[in-house]
This record gives C-alpha cells, sequence and structure tokens, in this order.
C-alpha cells in the first residue's frame, strides 16, 4: 500500500547489508532507502547513467553527498560485502565471457543478443548479463537493433 512506502524502506535498508542504487532520480524511492542506509551506517554504491540524464540526478548525489561507491561491475559489489579482495583483476578488467562478446561485436553491424549468443556458443542469459558489463565499462553500446562494440 502507499501509505507503507516509507516505512518499507527503511526495513529495507534495515535488512540489507549493502545498498546499491541503478540510475534513480532525486526523488526515487531508492534514494530514500539509500538515505536510510546511510543513516545507519551501511555501505552504499551507485550505477549512474549519464550525467545529463534526470533519471541519473539521485545517484550522482549518492556520489557526491553520500560518498557513495561508483559501481561498475559485479565485483565492486561483492568488494562492498565482503571487502576488497586480494586478487587482482583480470587484465584489461574483462571475464573470459566478455572477451568472446567483446570479440564477436562489430564496430559497424548491431547484433542482436542471440546472434551474439549463437557466434559465442554462450547462453543467452550470459551474453545479456555480459554486454550489460561491457557497457557499463564503455566498450560495447546498444544501437539501434543490436549491440556494437565501442572505438
Amino acid at each position: 500500500m502507499r501509505r507503507r512506502f516509507l516505512a518499507r524502506n527503511r526495513l529495507i535498508a534495515a535488512l540489507a547489508s549493502v545498498t546499491v542504487v541503478v540510475e534513480a532520480g532525486s526523488r526515487s524511492g531508492s534514494i530514500n532507502t539509500a538515505g536510510h542506509a546511510a543513516a545507519l551506517g551501511r555501505p552504499l554504491g551507485a550505477v549512474p547513467g549519464p550525467v545529463t540524464s534526470g533519471g541519473s540526478t539521485g545517484c550522482h548525489r549518492l556520489l557526491r553527498e553520500y560518498g557513495a561507491v561508483l559501481v561498475e561491475r559485479a565485483e565492486h559489489i561483492v568488494e562492498l560485502v565482503d571487502g576488497p579482495s586480494d586478487e587482482p583483476a583480470p587484465l584489461g578488467g574483462e571475464t573470459r565471457d566478455e572477451m568472446a562478446v567483446l570479440d564477436a561485436l562489430s564496430t559497424r553491424a548491431p547484433r542482436s543478443a542471440d546472434e551474439l549468443a549463437i557466434r559465442t556458443g554462450m547462453a543467452p542469459s550470459d551474453v545479456s548479463a555480459s554486454l550489460g558489463l561491457l557497457e557499463l565499462g564503455g566498450r560495447a553500446v546498444e544501437r539501434g537493433s543490436g549491440w556494437v562494440r565501442s572505438s
């Protein structure tokens, strides 16, 4: 129910060991949850969108005013939960799956996730996950009906 919305946010913040906000506007409910988490001393992470996007102003505010950690990869969330790992990130910051998808991408012709799954021999869900991480890292861009490698 709408009247329980803010109470629900407080409960989520209290139950979570880490709060990560993805592309949230300034008046988003997830920003409210992040504020409660910060008040409880919980680690905060933010996955902002473009600076020019109004839908990302909340995440940019979390980074500026609340000391949220910029999250670019799934490993960054694990670090928020477990602390920094001692093992170095893979060379270039990509996993084997990400490298396979990156190699299957063209710089000119957009390719769908299904086409990339066929080219790489990977499951479509794994291709989609890799595309998301490559996009966060600025290595792939969704264009029209598919994905291309960033130049």
